[in-house]
This record gives C-alpha cells, sequence and structure tokens, in this order.
C-alpha cells in the first residue's frame, strides 16, 4: 500500500567490525548505508536513499546511530522495526523507527552528538575485546587523563585533533568525561558537532597523557597551538563507538547501555 511521501527515521545500532566498510556507500564493499537500502528495497519494494547523522569509518561502532529516508509506504513505524531487522544482517539492527517532518535532515538538524572510545587496559590481549576496543597494556594513569580530558570542555579550535581537511574547526565540547571499570577504560565525549578523527585522536592524546609520555602541560599547548593534526597518535577505530545523536524537540534515542 502507498500514498504521500512520509519521512522516517531509524535509530540504529551496529557493529562496524568486518565485513562491513563503514556507513556510506562504497563500490564493491557492503556497508551499513548499503544493507539498509537493501532491507528497505526488499520490505517495501521502493529504492530509497538514506541519509546518516553522522559519517562512520569501517571499524566503528554505534549504538544510536541516526537514519532517515523518504517513503510513500503506509506500514507502520513498529511494522519497520519488526521488518528491516528480519532482512538486515545480524550486524545491524533498527532500535526505533519515528515519523518526523518531512525536512527532517539528521545531520543538518542534530544539535548534540556523543561518542564514547573503549580502552581495554590489562597486559594480556583479550580475544572478546579486539574488535570493540584498543589494548593498551600498559598502566594508565586514569586520573591524570581525567584532568587532561576536563580541559577540553568549552568552547575551543580543536584543529589539533582533526586531520588537515580547511574546514572551520572551532567546535563547543559539552564535557569529556573519563570512567575506568577495569580492565576497561572508557572516554566519553559530547560537543555540538565533531571533526574527522577527533575523537580517536583525543583518545590517543589521552592514553599518552595516561602513560605518563605526554604531561599535562604539553597537552595543553597543544590545544591552544591549534596546529592541524598535532594531536594523537590516532587511536584504532575499533574502540569508537557513536552513542547518542540528539535534536531539538525531537527524542529518538531509546535507552542507551
Amino acid at each position: 500500500m502507498t500514498g504521500q511521501p512520509r519521512r522516517i527515521a531509524l535509530v540504529l545500532e551496529y557493529d562496524g567490525g568486518p565485513p562491513l566498510s563503514g556507513s556510506q556507500l562504497q563500490k564493491n564493499a557492503p556497508t551499513v548505508q548499503s544493507e539498509l537500502e537493501a532491507a528497505l528495497r526488499n520490505l517495501t519494494g521502493e529504492r530509497v536513499r538514506v541519509a546518516f547523522a553522522g559519517r562512520t569509518d569501517a571499524g566503528v561502532h554505534a549504538l544510536g546511530q541516526v537514519a532517515a529516508f523518504t517513503t510513500t509506504s503506509r506500514l507502520k513505524t513498529e511494522v519497520f522495526v519488526r521488518g528491516l531487522n528480519a532482512w538486515l544482517p545480524e550486524t545491524i539492527a533498527v532500535r526505533t523507527a519515528t515519523e518526523v517532518d518531512e525536512r527532517f535532515d539528521p545531520r543538518r538538524h542534530a544539535s548534540r552528538r556523543t561518542y564514547r572510545y573503549l580502552i581495554h587496559n590489562a597486559p594480556v590481549a583479550s580475544p572478546l575485546w579486539r574488535h570493540r576496543a584498543w589494548h593498551i597494556p600498559e598502566p594508565l594513569d586514569i586520573d591524570r587523563m581525567q584532568r587532561a580530558a576536563r580541559l577540553l570542555a568549552g568552547e575551543h579550535d580543536f584543529a589539533a585533533f582533526s586531520r588537515r581537511e580547511g574546514v572551520p574547526t572551532v567546535r563547543h565540547m559539552f564535557r569529556c568525561q573519563m570512567r575506568s571499570r577495569p580492565p576497561i577504560v572508557s572516554i566519553e565525549i559530547e560537543a555540538n558537532a565533531f571533526l574527522r578523527q577527533q575523537v580517536r585522536r583525543t583518545a590517543g592524546s589521552l592514553a599518552q597523557v595516561g602513560r605518563r609520555k605526554l604531561s599535562l602541560a604539553a597537552f595543553r599547548g597543544v590545544l591552544r597551538r591549534a596546529e592541524p593534526a598535532s594531536a594523537g597518535p590516532v587511536a584504532p577505530a575499533r574502540g569508537l563507538y557513536l552513542v547518542r545523536v540528539a535534536y531539538p524537540g525531537l527524542d529518538l534515542s531509546p535507552e542507551i547501555r
């Protein structure tokens, strides 16, 4: 059954490891977008283009990625959830579906994004965490990392924490928090928007602070000088999770673990 066009927003959870090659369409490689669009085609018979709140690279995971598409299908939102999950591979799941305004743009209308980076901090690498977290064998000074993380809150030029792209680099970071539940160390960052590699360079820099290879003063200096791509190293993609995307006046996110 078809009718007037409707805009549907989905909240997705996915394991971004192999065989997926990131969120966006690519030639000759499965991605979140290609799998989701194929599932929509199977469910509705329509060929639709899906837009995402943010791009995630190969290896990056999501608990609350937001995707949106326009359809003439009259299926109820709960049927979209059940039906798409029946067609999607087990590495991707639709958590919620919501009908939204026809002008809704999941990227441009987002007001906040939250990312989480996980470090497996133990002498021996864990086979179970190998695609889920960055293994660092030496002890980390979590208190020292937290002091460095607090320096990032507020509005700054984060050029040092992004690769050279020739785009504006000022962002407002609402919070950057550390949490340790041995052997897992979590870095959670919430901002109005992010630069490419920003979270992974932040995690890499904080790890250097925790290893005592970078002083707090040096960390502060990297932030203030804002020399492009000077922070790091770039932490591996496998530890990164897109946790939540927030929109003014619109609650899309289910409870996030």
